[in-house]
C-alpha cells in the first residue's frame, strides 16, 4: 500500500460516519475519486459513485459502505447525563468504559461511557444499553440541551491504529475499509483499458438498512454486482471454528457460497485467484448474506451478484482488526478480474 493510499484510508477511518449522517465521509471520497473517474455521481439516498466507461453497455457495479455502527442519544436527564439507544449493531459490553465524540446540533462534544464502579457493585451481567449513559461534564438538562439534542449520534472517540506493520485496528473498519477497496479498485482500473463500465460506490446506511444499496443499484440497473464488505475472522481466542468456520487475517479474501450468489460471477473470481496463485478462504450465506449484496439483488429485473469480503477481528467493536495484505489482495483481485473481461460474459448459470 502506497503512502497516499494509506493517508486516504487513514482519512476514512478517522473521519466519524455514522448510518444516517455520511456526507462529511463521502465529500472526501469524493475529493479523493474525482481525480481519475469519469464521472461522479450522487443519489438522494446520500450514494457516491464513481464511474468508468459510462458507455458500455456492460456494467460492473462495486459497492462498499461507508457508514459505521454509532450510539443515538434518545434521552437527557435532569442532571445533563445523555441516555441513548443504538443505530446499528452495538455491543453493550463494549461501550462500557468508552470515551465518545457526540455529534452534537451545534459541534462535536467529548463524553464518557460512565460504568458503576466495582465497590458498588459493578455492573450486572445481563446489562443492556438502557442501563449505560455518557457523562459530558454537564450539570444540567438545560446545560445540555445548549449543545445537544435528541437524536444527535455518537461514535467511539478512537484513533486507528498500525500493529506490527501487518495489520491495522480501530473503529469502523466496517466498512470503511469497503469504500476503500473500490475507489483503489477504480483508480488502478482507470489506468488501463477496460471493456465494461465500472461503477464504485460508497454507499450508506447497510448498518441500517441496506437503503443505500438498494438506490445504486436500482439508479444504475448493472449487470452485474459485487459486495466489498467485511466477514467474521475467526482465528483468535475464544471463537468455536466448528461452529463459525474458519477464517483468518492474512489468508486472502473471503468469496460466499450459498443461494443468493452468482455461481458464474464466483467462477470468474476463482478464476482470477488461481490466474494471481492467491489463496483464497470462503463463508457460507445459505439464505441471505447481511450485506448490500441482498438489496443489489433484488432491484430491477434482478441483479447477479457476489460477494468478496475482508476477514475483520472483533467485529462491532471499537478495535475491529483486518490485515493489510488482505486489504492489498482483494484489490488486486478485482481490478484483475475486471481487467480481463471482455463484456460478453454470460452470467446466466444455465448457460456454458
Amino acid at each position: 500500500m502506497t503512502q497516499i493510499n494509506q493517508q486516504f484510508l487513514m482519512e476514512l477511518l478517522n473521519t466519524p460516519s455514522p448510518s444516517s449522517m455520511e456526507m462529511e465521509i463521502q465529500k472526501k471520497w469524493i475529493n479523493y475519486v474525482k481525480d481519475f473517474a469519469d464521472e461522479i455521481l450522487t443519489d438522494n439516498a446520500g450514494n457516491a459513485i464513481g464511474v468508468l466507461n459510462p458507455d458500455a453497455p456492460f456494467k460492473i457495479l462495486l459497492a462498499g459502505h461507508c457508514d459505521e455502527i454509532a450510539l443515538v442519544v434518545n434521552r437527557i436527564d435532569e442532571n445533563g447525563y445523555l441516555h441513548f439507544d443504538k443505530m446499528g449493531g452495538i455491543n453493550p459490553k463494549a461501550a462500557v468504559g468508552m470515551r465518545v465524540t457526540v455529534l452534537g446540533y451545534k459541534g462535536n462534544v467529548t463524553g464518557v461511557i460512565g460504568v458503576n464502579a466495582q465497590h458498588h457493585g459493578g455492573l450486572k451481567n445481563d446489562f443492556e444499553l438502557s442501563d449505560l449513559f455518557i457523562d459530558c461534564g454537564y450539570k444540567s438538562k438545560e446545560e445540555a440541551a445548549k449543545s445537544v439534542q435528541i437524536g444527535d449520534l455518537c461514535v467511539y472517540k478512537t484513533e486507528p491504529e498500525i500493529l506490527m506493520d501487518r495489520y491495522i485496528a480501530g473503529r469502523g473498519l466496517d466498512n470503511r475499509t469497503g469504500a476503500f477497496i473500490v475507489a483503489e479498485v477504480m483508480r488502478q482500473l482507470s489506468e488501463k483499458n477496460i471493456n465494461v463500465g465500472v461503477y464504485a460506490a460508497s454507499t450508506v446506511n447497510e448498518e441500517t438498512n441496506m437503503g443505500g444499496a438498494y438506490f445504486a443499484a436500482a439508479g444504475i440497473e448493472p449487470t452485474m454486482a459485487i459486495a466489498c464488505d467485511v466477514t467474521f475472522a475467526t482465528d483468535y481466542p475464544g471463537v468455536n471454528k466448528n461452529k463459525h468456520g474458519d477464517v483468518t487475517l492474512g489468508g486472502g479474501p473471503v468469496f460466499a457460497k450459498g443461494a443468493p450468489i452468482n455461481i458464474k460471477i464466483n467462477r470468474l473470481l476463482e478464476k482470477t485467484a488461481k490466474k494471481l496463485n492467491m489463496d483464497v478462504q470462503y463463508e457460507l450465506t445459505p439464505r441471505m448474506t447481511g450485506t448490500d449484496a441482498d438489496k443489489m439483488r433484488l432491484t430491477g429485473k434482478g441483479v447477479p451478484i457476489s460477494l468478496v469480503s475482508l476477514p475483520l477481528r472483533y467485529m462491532h467493536s471499537p478495535v475491529e482488526t483486518a490485515s493489510i495484505q488482505d486489504i492489498e489482495q482483494e484489490i488486486e483481485l478485482i481490478v484483475t478480474m475486471i481487467a480481463d473481461m471482455t463484456g460478453e460474459e454470460s452470467l446466466n448459470p444455465l448457460e456454458g
